[in-house]
């Protein structure tokens, strides 16, 4: 089978995680800078098999959309043009960065080591594959 990848988009970073190939368990793969993610995903998709790209959608709590989205939107554009033939798919992400120090807290992480912002954004992005796998 094919991998799933789930992208946690941010001005500055972007955390990334990725499915089994079974595509059974959700984890972390990683955090990179913004301006490295094209190339990054163009290298992994290379020596993976990647069947879909989940990108989280920040919404308003009145659904509407975030500022953000309008930063999104060029990268989704992008990565349809770059991957025809691989899916893409959004998957709400309110909440995420909340419930992934929460997350980090309950997992007994250190207070130092929750202030790092690129593992909050790859638990992030975990949250988001995971909740996007659930809908199925």
């Amino acid at each position: 089978m094919s991998r799933v990848l789930a992208l946690d988009f941010g001005k500055k970073r972007t955390g990334i995680a990725v499915t089994d190939e079974l595509q059974l368990i959700a984890s972390g793969l990683t955090t990179v800078n913004t301006f490295e993610l094209i190339p990054f995903l163009t290298a992994y998709i290379k020596k993976e098999n990647v069947s879909c790209i989940v990108v989280g959608e920040p919404k308003q709590m009145d659904n509407t959309p975030s500022e953000s989205e309008a930063m999104i939107q060029p990268l989704i554009n992008r990565l349809r043009k770059l991957f025809p033939a691989i899916i893409l798919e959004r998957q709400d992400e309110r909440f995420t960065s909340k419930m992934a120090v929460q997350a980090m807290i309950a997992g007994g992480i250190k207070k130092s080591k929750r202030r790092n912002k690129a593992l909050v954004d790859e638990i992030s992005a975990t949250l988001i594959l995971q909740a996007y796998l659930n809908r199925f």
